[in-house]
């Protein structure tokens, strides 16, 4: 009974793990026709909803540390995707705006989640069981983000 509690096909943190890689390259030739990885995906979607915000405004929507975010925000910034500019109330911060080059991609991006969906739903997926396992992914993302300390 002790050993299969360590047995792969028990673990519910495999399956989330490999569903999660293969969403990611699921996602993969949508976004490379827009020239854009899946986690700037992830940046530009903050972005879209609101634009010229914090790096750390970024890092707690997308639950990333900011040496993760910051050289990717550099290589964005070189891609002409976005700016990067020092708050002029608080000197340590730093604003992220949208270019012009940012915003239309977003045209091109509002596709994405549909073609996702055709990939995703099958006979034995519906829209429903999508809309339900997200709704308990964003719990256990509660539960888990909570300070333990």
């Amino acid at each position: 009974m002790e050993e299969s509690k360590l047995k792969l096909s028990n673990q519910i943190c495999f399956p989330l793990y490999s569903v999660s890689r293969l969403i990611t390259k699921a996602y993969k030739p949508f976004l490379d026709k827009m020239g854009i990885t899946y986690p700037q995906y992830l940046v530009l979607m903050v972005l879209w909803e609101k634009d010229e915000i914090t790096v750390n405004q970024i890092t707690e929507k997308l639950l990333l540390n900011t040496n993760t975010l910051s050289p990717m925000l550099k290589r964005m910034e070189k891609m002409e995707i976005i700016e990067r500019n020092r708050s002029e109330e608080d000197e340590r911060s730093v604003i992220i705006k949208l270019t012009e080059k940012g915003k239309e991609l977003k045209k091109q991006a509002t596709c994405v989640p549909e073609q996702l969906a055709q990939v995703l739903v099958n006979e034995n997926v519906h829209v429903s069981d999508i809309i339900n396992l997200k709704e308990v992914l964003n719990e256990w993302i509660k539960i888990l983000s909570e300070d333990k300390e």
